[in-house]
């Protein structure tokens, strides 16, 4: 029993680990460097840099960036305190190199960075300081893009883009922010490339790019800056300030986008049922497609359903003695861009079947037929009055046309009353449609107009002089609805109302400079649009908005099309300007808000709120000050 308490004791004494000591907080120190920083007349294309302590390198291939550009891989390896960088390019005369490691260098036992490190060289006489920072957005959005490749070209010319490999280059970091090192005097066009065969060069039409209207010339200037030296993680020790040389330009913004260049192509074709034939396209269509019957006339056999891109296609056949037919052979014809860049006709002869042999849809009807007939004769027998030798005849049922109705017991008033179906209507009877006012039990009718929803022809829209914390209701006769293929409509009722103006809240926006050609967006918090209006003369007003969080988008629409359009290099054009409202509105019911302290000349990078930003900056490592916070026991 003494021996089983002394084993316990120890093993209850032996739980924690030795204490290994203070976390080392320092970052690595470099030694030495062969060729050494900042070296001229520089020959060797392999460097050598040795460190106080072991490190390692943290994405290398991603964080580390050589200027000029490599056309072959780099060699970058690590062991122990030694970090070693070998290019196989042949070195350029007269030219200053940067290796730009980023905090990617750090140690091996904390990971403490060392951070913003660039090696120089140069294979002429001096070596070139100047350099360049800026911020690349996402054009559309502002959103910050991580790791697209920025570059200079000192051939002013707009073809260098597409025919040179840029001469410096860097890559932005998880804020979208690039540095451009080792630059000489001289005058320079800024582009930002995806680069996706790592040419550096816009050769791919499905590459992202961006390009500064503007020339920019490297200039220097002695600037004075803040430093703060912390006692711990929460006080301030002292703040110095620290001499240096500021770069400039250093706020340049590009905004980045693709070109609406996309390759056209009929993806697929759908066949389910036989009457319904489904096309969809990679891309939109700008004109719609034609279809020619191979063998029969195609013209008016159809009604045609589209979306609004025209890249999703439904043609509702009519002709009952058509879609019978198990196979139908089709040439299709719609437009495409050739290798040239030319829009040109593209033919496709198509083959399409349905998924269910027509026999097999008869078998299944005639089967449904005689399974009713059966089930009415046993009714009938089971009936007083049956008489065997004078059996009652079976009428079939009319085909119903299911309908669906949007209307609730309590609906948004931004929300709209709507009939949906199955298929397109052949007919509507409007007269059979009533909408009436219920006061007291009493019902009050009231004007009302049926409109088919141009986004989706089997919809049609409910419109009634709609009123707050009133109840409705909207009845159709049966038949007031026939189907395209002969279904009809049931008798419907439903009883609808509306909410109290009391939940919801109002927005004034007034925007200086905007004029009449902007498009402002009410986002929620995922950046989904959930109201958009045109600005008149920079103001707009929002009503019925529900409690919540908000933020806000501008589009300024300078070709007045109504939406936000992209860039094209070739043609030296711009994508449109977007702006967020800097922070989140958060609206409450009964409240009318008005805002008009926006400034949308506020730098770019500094306008999207940080709360529906997607692309997060990184984590930036810190001291960790647990050598003064850790409670040794």
């Amino acid at each position: 029993m003494s021996l089983l308490l002394a084993l316990l004791f120890v093993a209850c004494a032996s739980i924690g680990t030795p204490d290994g000591g203070p976390y080392d907080e320092e970052p690595p120190v470099l030694l030495k460097a062969t060729p050494a920083l900042n070296a001229t007349g520089v020959q060797t294309a392999k460097i050598t840099m040795e460190f106080d302590e072991n490190v390692t390198l943290e994405k290398a291939y991603e964080s580390v960036v050589v200027s000029p550009p490599q056309q072959q891989m780099p060699e970058i390896k690590y062991s122990g305190k030694k970090v070693t960088v070998e290019l196989f390019d042949t070195l350029k005369p007269n030219t200053t190199y940067s290796i730009d490691f980023g905090n990617s260098i750090v140690d091996n036992n904390e990971g403490n960075p060392f951070e913003n490190f660039a090696y120089v060289f140069s294979t002429g006489t001096e070596v070139d300081t100047f350099a360049v920072s800026g911020t690349v957005l996402n054009a559309e959005n502002l959103e910050p893009i991580k790791g697209v490749v920025v570059g200079l070209h000192s051939c002013l010319d707009d073809s260098a883009f597409t025919k040179l490999p840029f001469e410096r280059v860097s890559r932005t970091d998880s804020r979208g922010r690039f540095t451009i090192k080792g630059i000489a005097p001289g005058k320079y066009r800024v582009y930002a490339l995806s680069d996706a065969n790592q040419n550096f060069l816009f050769d791919q039409k499905s590459e992202a790019i961006a390009w500064l209207p503007t020339i920019v010339e490297p200039t220097a200037a002695p600037a004075v800056r803040p430093d703060t030296i912390w006692r711990d993680s929460t006080t301030i020790d002292t703040v110095r300030f620290v001499n240096y040389t500021r770069f400039m330009p250093d706020d340049l913004i590009l905004r980045v986008f693709n070109e609406s260049f996309v390759t056209q192509y009929l993806i697929k074709q759908t066949r389910d049922p036989h009457n319904k034939l489904t096309f969809f396209f990679a891309a939109p269509n700008e004109e719609l497609p034609q279809l020619e019957g191979l063998g029969f006339d195609f013209t008016d056999a159809y009604v045609l359903e589209k979306n609004a891109r025209m890249d999703t296609l439904v043609y509702w056949l009519k002709d009952s003695m058509l879609y019978r037919n198990d196979t139908l052979a089709l040439k299709l014809t719609y437009k495409v861009v050739d290798d040239s860049g030319k829009v040109v006709d593209r033919h496709d002869t198509l083959s399409i079947s349905s998924r269910r042999r027509w026999a097999t849809v008869q078998e299944q009807q005639q089967k449904k037929y005689e399974d009713d007939v059966k089930a009415f004769m046993r009714k009938a027998k089971r009936e007083a009055g049956y008489d065997e030798n004078n059996p009652p005849a079976y009428i079939p049922k009319t085909k119903v046309l299911p309908l669906r109705f949007s209307g609730a017991a309590s609906m948004d008033i931004n929300n709209v009353c709507k009939f949906t179906f199955d298929e397109p209507l052949l007919s509507v009877d409007t007269s059979a449609i009533t909408v009436s006012m219920v006061v007291d039990s009493v019902q009050i009718p009231m004007e009302r107009i049926l409109r088919q929803d141009t986004a989706n022809i089997r919809s049609y829209e409910l419109f009634a002089e709609w009123r707050p914390e009133q109840k409705y209701l909207v009845t159709a006769d049966s038949a007031a609805f026939k189907g395209l293929y002969g279904g009809v409509s049931e008798k419907f009722s439903r009883e609808i109302s509306f909410k109290s103006l009391d939940e919801y809240a109002v927005l004034y926006v007034n925007i200086a400079g905007v004029g009449d050609n902007g498009i402002l967006q009410l986002l929620d918090q995922r950046e989904s649009i959930v109201k958009e209006q045109k600005t008149i003369d920079g103001h707009c007003s929002f009503y019925f908005i529900k409690p919540g969080k908000y933020f806000m988008r501008l589009i300024v629409d300078a070709n007045g099309n109504g939406k936000w359009d992209t860039g094209e290099y070739e043609k030296g054009l711009q994508p449109e300007s977007v702006y967020y409202y800097h922070h989140s509105l958060d609206l409450r019911a009964l409240f009318e808000y008005t805002q008009d302290d926006w400034d949308i000349t506020a730098p770019l990078n500094e306008q999207k709120p940080l709360e529906i930003t997607k692309q997060k900056p990184d984590k930036e490592r810190r001291k960790r000050n647990r050598n003064a916070t850790r409670n040794f026991k």
